[in-house]
């Protein structure tokens, strides 16, 4: 949490996902994939979120996500409901997840 000098709170939770796509067999179609996943993300959610590692590696897909928000609760609530998203929308499966609240 930052404290500005008018008392002003900025909560940031921030969180990497990485996954395991078996059925990629190339870069292109990782592209496809993680750009679409990238989009339904940042318009539902209106989260920042890019593609963070492994960008070589066709079947690793690795995305950072970053929220702001005024309270630590709801910060925290948005990457609750993106990691569920997550779960629901791709046939990706979820090797690790890293969060973080500040």
């Amino acid at each position: 949490m930052e404290e500005g000098r008018k008392g002003m709170k900025v909560h940031v939770a921030v969180m990497e996902l990485r996954l395991y796509a078996p059925w990629v067999h190339s870069l292109k179609e990782k592209r496809m994939v993680v750009k679409s996943l990238l989009g339904k993300i940042g318009n539902r959610y209106h989260v920042s979120a890019a593609e963070t590692g492994e960008q070589d590696v066709h079947q690793t897909i690795v995305i950072g996500i970053a929220a702001v928000a005024a309270h630590s609760a709801q910060a925290d609530s948005v990457m609750e409901d993106i990691l569920d998203f997550v779960e629901r929308n791709t046939e990706a499966e979820i090797v690790s997840v890293e969060r973080e609240l500040r």
